[in-house]
């Protein structure tokens, strides 16, 4: 992709068009410019639906032409931006059932994490892992595979069990691990271009408290003898570093409290010393958004996110890009990157390296490997940003690095999707749901229906 087609895919600006408002709808009548949560991106149009039920978004994609599913606008690129129509999944936000006994939460697409969470641990359950931010929703994250952190963790669409969908023709579709083997698999990381996905089931697994250490200047080669050890420290693991230094500057560590859990931690790691107060991923900023540490113990769902739901995530105004490379050369990947530390770091506000375990989503960077991100906070500054992404992907290119859906890059669809070997599949399964290509905007054209 070269940077006159990343600038394209990475920003926006609105086209004005207007659209007659569908009936039982919420439109953004106001015509206003709306952009992502991050700011850099103003979506392609103004024309906005809410529907306010599975039903209401059934007859509002009959009668689109053109349409692109919006969630909670997380993502950094284009993939949820649209030219024509988008359908936000803000109000479709509700519990719809839980069954104790199968240990199974069907909820609307819309619902975020945060609230999700709360009303699961009220009951004794929990999803098996979280991303950093509480804020994103359920469908959105599992649609890009979204993913916390943890050797035995697979990303947040692993817990998917069943999904309704809306295709094209504004039939609604139910689709199960149990009963569709066959294309489940296929659909669940969807990238939004099978239809308009209006209800999730999760699989879900016992609540349970957990506390989270964080430990300052990890000596960057201890990683070469003891990536996995430290990587498997706790049920989750990230490394922070600026690139600045030979030193990891963080290592955040959340275990779960049981009785085998040690009362106190140790006061070092791996030749990291345990910090005395709550710390920011990016040290100069106030720690006041980030969940408790300190091994205080709380509740999995203010512990595995790395920042609390009522406050702004991360650095505010950023850019974010991530690759995900085969964990058995982890050590190698991050010493690559590394090399280019003075390049980075002028751009850079962190970097985070987390664990991811493999799955057999098709779409998914971690589909038959478990794999590793390395993951770019990086400054609003689009033209170097564009200029460092090639020199990145270009260390990465031996180990088949994969980014992340919902984040920059610049990498060339043939080589993008050289790396997935349910590509064929996952376009036919796409043509049979969205055979107009309803769902097809340019991100996807450019990136998984190019050539």
């Amino acid at each position: 992709m070269n940077k006159r087609k990343f600038l394209k895919l990475s920003t926006a600006l609105i086209t004005g068009s207007t659209l007659a408002p569908l009936a039982g709808c919420n439109v953004n009548m106001k015509n206003d410019p709306i952009k992502n949560w991050a700011g850099n991106l103003t979506y392609g149009t103004s024309n906005i639906f809410e529907p306010a039920s599975a039903e209401e978004a059934a007859r509002m994609i009959a009668n689109l032409d053109k349409v692109t599913v919006l969630g909670t606008r997380h993502c950094f690129n284009r993939i949820a931006d649209s030219d024509n129509n988008l359908v936000s999944t803000r109000m479709l936000n509700k519990v719809v059932s839980l069954d104790p006994a199968s240990a199974k939460v069907t909820v609307e697409s819309g619902i975020r994490y945060g609230e999700l969470c709360t009303y699961l641990d009220e009951r004794g359950f929990a999803v098996h892992n979280l991303a950093s931010l509480p804020h994103i929703s359920v469908a959105g994250a599992c649609a890009t595979a979204t993913h916390g952190s943890g050797t035995a963790n697979g990303n947040l669409a692993t817990a998917v069990s069943a999904i309704e969908l809306v295709k094209a023709d504004g039939t609604t579709v139910t689709l199960s691990r149990e009963n569709d083997p066959s294309t489940f698999a296929g659909a669940v990381v969807g990238l939004g271009a099978l239809g308009m996905v209006t209800k999730v089931t999760l699989d879900l697994i016992p609540s349970f408290q957990m506390r989270q250490d964080v430990y300052l200047n990890l000596p960057m080669a201890q990683l070469e003898s003891h990536f996995e050890e430290i990587m498997s420290a706790g049920y989750s693991v990230s490394l922070f570093t600026d690139w600045q230094t030979p030193d990891i500057n963080q290592v955040w560590i959340k275990r779960v409290v049981n009785e085998e859990t040690p009362a106190e931690a140790a006061p070092e790691f791996f030749g990291a010393a345990l910090a005395t107060r709550n710390v920011h991923p990016i040290i100069e900023i106030s720690a006041e958004n980030c969940t408790e540490q300190m091994g205080v113990p709380g509740p999995w769902y203010e512990r595995l996110p790395h920042f609390k739901l009522n406050f702004t995530p991360s650095s505010g105004e950023e850019l974010q890009a991530e690759y995900f490379v085969p964990f058995e050369r982890a050590v190698e990947a991050i010493k690559a990157v590394d090399s280019l530390r003075d390049k980075i770091g002028p751009l850079l506000f962190i970097t985070e390296i987390r664990a991811i375990d493999k799955d057999d989503l098709w779409m998914s960077p971690c589909y038959g490997q478990r794999c590793i991100t390395i993951h770019f906070t990086l400054k609003q500054d689009v033209t170097g940003v564009a200029n460092l992404l090639p020199l990145i992907e270009e260390k990465l290119m031996p180990f088949n690095a994969k980014p992340h859906w919902g984040k920059l890059f610049t990498l060339d669809s043939s080589v993008l999707q050289s790396r997935y070997e349910r590509l064929s599949d996952f376009r036919q399964l796409a043509s049979r749901y969205d055979p107009d290509g309803k769902f097809r905007n340019e991100f996807l054209n450019t990136t998984v229906f190019a050539g």
